[in-house]
């Protein structure tokens, strides 16, 4: 296991949990919808977008996201290889997030000089990962994993430790997360509806960016 200094970058970033209260999870699989999306997450008040690595056009969106749309905060999700985040840092990822956590990849993140949220499912992962010397992590999956219930319930065994859950969140389920004291924002993939992308419906999508902006506690 990595040692906190192997870990942690020399200057500690900024909290990706207070970016925005729900961070659009998205996967793209059209390179042309990547700007206007931004765009319209950015009109609709959050400033911030993570593009999952699943996709032959991910790394991509990326750069076009990082270079035409400097006014959102653009990362990369499904990150399951130190390459995965070499790629993705050096396509514009300004953050990094995975499903679990290796030492391997705590490492290579931590390396990355962007901040990252690793995943974290169990209360053992929750404690490897803070014995590393992260606190933020990613709970994923969130609702088949126990949902807002269980993270309540390790919030007083684990006090350091805090969350972006993601996974089976929704509009109607977000507000009870992001009322918990462990939780500082939840990952959201319903921020960018499949149909509404491929109607380029870009004012729909910043109806719902501002319903979601409107969440924060």
């Amino acid at each position: 296991m990595p040692s906190t200094s192997d870990v942690l970058p020399a200057t500690r970033p900024r909290s990706l949990l207070s970016l925005a209260p729900v961070v659009p999870v998205v996967v793209l699989d059209d390179l042309a919808h990547a700007v206007p999306l931004a765009r319209a997450l950015v009109a609709g008040g959050l400033p911030v977008i993570e593009l999952t690595l699943r996709t032959p056009v991910a790394l991509d969106a990326l750069r076009a996201i990082a270079a035409e749309v400097p006014e959102i905060t653009v990362g990369a999700g499904t990150v399951l290889t130190p390459a995965h985040a070499e790629q993705a840092v050096a396509a514009g990822a300004q953050f990094l997030v995975s499903p679990g956590a290796t030492p391997d990849l705590l490492r290579a993140m931590g390396d990355s000089g962007v901040p990252f949220l690793p995943g974290t499912a169990t209360v053992s992962e929750v404690m490897t990962v803070l014995e590393a010397g992260v606190t933020e992590m990613k709970f994923f999956p969130a609702e088949a994993s126990g949902g807002a219930a269980y993270l309540k319930a390790i919030a007083s065994p684990v006090p350091a430790a805090r969350f972006c859950p993601t996974g089976g969140i929704t509009a109607a389920t977000a507000a009870s997360y992001l009322a918990l004291p462990n939780v500082g924002c939840v990952g959201g993939s319903w921020l960018a509806p499949r149909d509404l992308l491929e109607a380029g419906d870009w004012a729909g999508i910043t109806a719902i960016a501002a319903e979601a902006a409107a969440l924060r506690p």
